[in-house]
């Protein structure tokens, strides 16, 4: 039998072919690929500017430079997501400064918000965890009120909306990721988007070495080598003709795993409100005996994965806060196989196979 991955993705000959392609017009570093890929990543989020970099967490590092962020300052961010989004800050000299997630949601709290900012507050960062709309309004009525910036966070969010449109699009600068378990890849690479044209070219600069002409170079402010390539941008070209089908494809797996929810009583499930515009690229769930289910599945063949970390785990943070809402995603839950090329069959007999697992309930009230 067949190992089931707990992602999965494709890549294949249009790719090829278009790399391929690349290479014969010689358009190996950054040039008119990416600016293509650019146009059209811009057009699909309806936005004026995109600007494609080496990585999500150089998307934002990008975004927090453009935005001034530096020593001594701080930047507010959720106690659950990737670390990364605590790092970017922290290599620039700023602060992390970490807040607790909704009760029922693991996504940013705009009500404590308020209460972490200080006189050195420069930017909050919420981040749209799979798929899921941070409450961008009242993120931003909190940031107008005290002249902050908003970087949002969207690297699990290309595709998702909410009321007001899709994510990533609704602050100072959206920034997302295109490393190979997103909707979809160039293997490692990321974007921002934005509607300023200042801050666009703010960050044109930032990403090579703070010069906007390399041929006639001033040096007029801090940047570096953030640059991405046309081989990459060949591959997200055509990975991104594909997106509509890929985010049906997300829904029907999603839709699959929902149903067999009920008779799982084990597992808690964590919705994603697709009827609204929610995309869910991952599967997730919550378990109390999280590492005996992950080694059942694995004896079946199924690979999955615990949920990474609250943030306030990592000591050099120095976090002082409390956050009751993070605990039990950090310590309880799962991805389950999810992906654009996940097939059916595999949700299938991974919902078989969870069925046959003995674990601890949850109660309807917790």
């Amino acid at each position: 039998m067949d190992r089931i991955s707990w992602w999965r993705t494709s890549f294949g000959e249009a790719e090829a072919r278009r790399i391929g392609h690349a290479i014969a017009h010689e358009h190996i570093s950054q040039g008119p690929v990416t600016e293509e890929f650019e146009r059209q990543l811009a057009a699909f989020l309806g936005v004026p500017y995109v600007l494609a970099t080496t990585s999500g967490s150089v998307a934002e590092l990008l975004a927090l430079l453009a935005l001034g962020v530096g020593p001594g300052d701080e930047v507010i961010v959720p106690n659950r997501t990737w670390i990364a989004t605590a790092h970017a800050p922290m290599i620039l000299g700023a602060r992390a400064v970490l807040i607790d997630v909704e009760p029922k949601r693991p996504i940013i709290d705009p009500s404590q918000i308020e209460r972490a900012i200080t006189p050195r507050t420069k930017a909050i960062v919420p981040v749209h965890l799979n798929g899921r709309s941070a409450d961008m309004a009242a993120i931003r009525q909190v940031a107008e009120k005290h002249g902050l910036r908003v970087v949002e966070d969207a690297a699990q969010a290309l595709g998702s909306r909410n009321s007001d449109g899709l994510l990533g699009t609704q602050s100072d600068i959206g920034f997302f990721s295109l490393s190979v378990a997103k909707i979809i890849a160039t293997g490692q690479g990321g974007f921002v988007a934005t509607k300023d044209a200042r801050l666009y070219e703010s960050l044109r600069s930032v990403r090579t070495h703070g010069v906007s002409d390399v041929i006639q170079a001033q040096w007029t402010r801090l940047g570096f080598n953030f640059r991405f390539n046309d081989i990459l941008a060949a591959i997200g070209l055509e990975q991104l003709k594909r997106l509509p089908e890929r985010i049906e494809t997300l829904k029907a797996v999603y839709a699959r795993y929902a149903a067999a929810m009920p008779e799982i009583p084990f597992l808690r499930w964590i919705p994603v409100d697709v009827a609204s515009g929610e995309i869910p690229i991952y599967i997730e769930v919550l378990c109390r005996e999280r590492d005996r289910l992950m080694a059942h599945l694995e004896d079946h063949g199924i690979q999955c994965r615990p949920f990474y970390p609250d943030l306030d785990c990592a000591g050099y943070l120095q976090s002082k806060g409390d956050f009751p809402h993070s605990r039990v995603y950090g310590q309880s839950g799962i991805f389950l196989p999810s992906g654009p090329a996940q097939p059916l069959e595999n949700v299938d007999r991974v919902i078989d196979v969870l069925r046959r697992f003995k674990g601890k309930d949850w109660l309807p009230h917790e």
